[in-house]
């Protein structure tokens, strides 16, 4: 089955953050949005066709998952990643940021030391300090843009009475996959001062072939009921406005208490489609179309790096895993607001700033490249404009 990955779908005027918000987010209308993480790639046709079928009926009253929504999971969960899931592991949640918020409050109290990685996900570091808890912060160690995790670093501040790790799974934005000796070597750390690991895996399915993702609950018994598992069908299949995701929790005592929060809160309902969407996606074609969509993305990727490669003060490295790029400006000497001036307001790019991020991201940039390639050269084309200060 053939899927046109670079068809040029206009998304303005459809209430879209990336496009409709530019002037509030950039204060240039005009910029090519490349930051937010979801794709100019249509959601694939049998997954509208699902949610069309659906419609066919007139009354969406409240509804539940089914059989087949646990089965679904199951089945990918086994098929693409080599975990045995069980079904009554599985529970709702409306998206990741607010799986982590429940997770939170399910799994610690007010002022209870939570740590995070930086660079990584904006919403870690908004999460923890909304609901009232101690933000620690354990930098990953970047050397040459490769990053490894702060074992010492670690290993201090659990001792000094942390209760959680969030954990990036491929890591957002730096693209990477821990390795299954990496995992366990941070799971020892946790499991020794009894810490809840929180794992956000939303960009696990879309690995660049010749890598593999490793779930750290699936390494280890242990592990497995220390870890909450959040992961979801909007990064693979471009579905995040379902506001549909799911965790996994192998502990019963940390899911009853889970799905005590979803409750306490009224979250745990969910939605039709986002349920539809799921039981068509995670299924042999939804893995066919997902094979050749990381083909485009492997394509796109090398588009980029070679057209960056003229200039030679942005470094790139390819991601293991994820749709996102983290560029290095670093050797251009820009403040980080000259380089953002110059990205939005003379090249007229909307890329993520790398301090999004963390203070780690200095210096950086997030290029999302999820799009058809004509994107990617219009790109490369405006960066020509502030050539100077990249060659």
């Amino acid at each position: 089955m053939d899927f046109d990955f670079n068809r040029l779908i206009s998304r303005e005027n459809t209430s879209c953050v990336k496009y409709d918000l530019r002037q509030v987010i950039f204060g240039n209308p005009n910029v090519l949005p490349m930051w937010v993480a979801d794709m100019d790639i249509p959601a694939p046709d049998f997954i509208i066709d699902a949610l069309r079928q659906r419609l066919n009926h007139p009354v969406l009253g409240y509804t539940f998952r089914d059989n087949h929504y646990h089965n679904a999971i199951t089945w990918w969960y086994k098929h693409l990643h080599g975990w045995d899931i069980d079904t009554a592991w599985i529970d709702f949640c409306p998206g990741v940021v607010s799986g982590l918020s429940h997770a939170i409050r399910a799994f610690t109290k007010p002022g209870d030391a939570v740590i995070i990685q930086p660079p990584v996900y904006r919403p870690f570091f908004t999460t923890v300090s909304a609901n009232n808890r101690k933000l620690v912060l354990n930098p990953l160690i970047e050397n040459n843009g490769q990053y490894t995790f702060n074992y010492d670093l670690l290993e201090k501040q659990v001792a000094q009475g942390a209760r959680m790790l969030i954990l990036s799974n491929p890591h957002n934005p730096i693209g990477k996959l821990w390795s299954k000796e990496e995992l366990l070597k941070l799971g020892e750390i946790c499991i020794r001062y009894n810490l809840i690991i929180v794992s956000d895996e939303i960009h696990s399915d879309l690995v660049f072939e010749g890598n593999t993702h490793f779930s750290i609950a699936s390494l280890s018994e242990k592990l497995a009921a220390s870890t909450i598992t959040f992961a979801s069908i909007s990064k693979t299949f471009n579905l995040a406005g379902l506001a549909s995701g799911f965790v996994i929790i192998p502990n019963p005592e940390l899911k009853a208490r889970f799905a005590a929060e979803l409750e306490a809160s009224g979250a745990g309902m969910g939605n039709i489609f986002g349920f539809e969407a799921l039981k068509a996606a995670f299924t042999p074609q939804g893995e066919e179309w997902l094979k050749k969509f990381m083909q485009h993305l492997d394509s796109n990727w090398d588009f980029l790096s070679r057209g960056i490669s003229r200039f030679s003060k942005i470094k790139v490295h390819k991601p293991d895993a994820t749709y996102l790029v983290w560029a290095d400006f670093r050797e251009t000497n820009l403040t980080d607001d000259q380089l953002n001036k110059l990205l939005v307001h003379e090249a007229g790019l909307g890329f993520s700033p790398g301090t999004e991020y963390g203070q780690q991201g200095l210096g950086f940039q997030r290029i999302n490249i999820a799009c058809p390639v004509q994107t990617i050269e219009l790109a490369l084309k405006r960066l020509d404009k502030i050539a100077k200060y990249l060659e």
